[in-house]
C-alpha cells in the first residue's frame, strides 16, 4: 500500500468528521448562511499567504533540482496567480480586495498557519509533505463528496467552490502533492512516524476550520 493511502487510513475519522460537518452539508445543499461562507473566504485569503510560505521554504530544503523547483513553482503560482483567483471569487460574492487584506486572523487560522510556517521552517521535507497533503487532498475529498451530495449544483450559489476544488488543475496538483508524499514516504522510512504525526494535525486542523468557519470564530478581546 502507498504510504499517501496509510495516512489517509489513519485519518479516516477526521475525514468522516469533515464531510459530516454542517458547513460541508450546507453548502453542498445550497443552504448555508452567506455569513458564514464570507467568514471562510475571508480566512482562506490569510491563509494562502502562509501556504505560499510553507511551500517556499519546502524549495529551499529540497535537494534534487525537479522537487526544488516544483515547489518554488508553487510558491510563486500561489502568490502570482492563486492570490488573484481567490481576489476574483470573493469578488464575485461582494467581497472586495480591501476587505480581505483587512482581515484579522480567527484563532484557528494562526493555529493551523503557525503550525504549518513551523512544521516548514523545524521540520524535514518528509515533515512538510505530510503537513501538506491534508491541504490537498482533503478539499478533493470533501469537494466531490459536496457534488454527491448536491441536488442542482446550477441553482446552487456556491457552486463556483465545488468547481474550484473539482476542477481538472486542482486534481492535478493534488496528485502531485500524493506522489510528493510517497517519494518522501520511500525515500525517508525513518520519518513515518513524523509523517504521520504531522498528517494527522493538518487534518484536525482542517477540520476545526469549517468549524472557525460555521462559528463564525473570531477574538473576544
Amino acid at each position: 500500500m502507498a504510504f499517501s493511502d496509510r495516512l489517509l487510513e489513519e485519518g479516516e475519522h477526521v475525514w468522516k468528521a469533515q464531510k459530516d460537518h454542517p458547513f460541508v452539508r450546507e453548502l453542498a445543499a445550497g443552504t448555508l448562511d452567506e455569513a458564514a461562507f464570507e467568514h471562510w473566504v475571508k480566512q482562506d485569503y490569510r491563509y494562502l499567504l502562509d501556504y505560499a510560505r510553507l511551500f517556499s521554504i519546502a524549495g529551499t530544503k529540497a535537494r534534487d533540482e525537479e522537487t526544488m523547483t516544483h515547489l518554488l513553482g508553487v510558491a510563486h503560482e500561489v502568490l502570482d496567480h492563486e492570490m488573484d483567483l481567490h481576489r476574483e471569487f470573493a469578488a464575485d460574492y461582494g467581497i472586495s480586495r480591501e476587505e480581505l487584506e483587512a482581515v484579522e486572523k480567527a484563532p484557528t487560522c494562526v493555529a493551523y498557519t503557525n503550525f504549518l510556517v513551523r512544521t516548514a521552517h523545524e521540520g524535514s521535507l518528509a515533515e512538510i509533505a505530510g503537513a501538506l497533503y491534508p491541504c490537498m487532498q482533503g478539499y478533493l475529498d470533501v469537494a466531490e463528496h459536496m457534488t454527491d451530495l448536491a441536488d442542482d449544483l446550477e441553482e446552487n450559489p456556491y457552486a463556483p467552490f465545488i468547481e474550484m476544488y473539482t476542477s481538472e488543475e486542482f486534481r492535478e496538483a493534488t496528485a502531485w502533492c500524493r506522489e510528493f508524499v510517497d517519494d518522501c514516504g520511500a525515500r525517508f522510512p525513518g520519518e513515518h512516524d513524523a509523517m504521520r504525526e504531522a498528517f494527522l494535525t493538518s487534518a484536525k486542523l482542517e477540520y476545526r476550520f469549517w468549524e472557525m468557519a460555521y462559528t463564525l470564530e473570531g477574538w473576544d478581546l
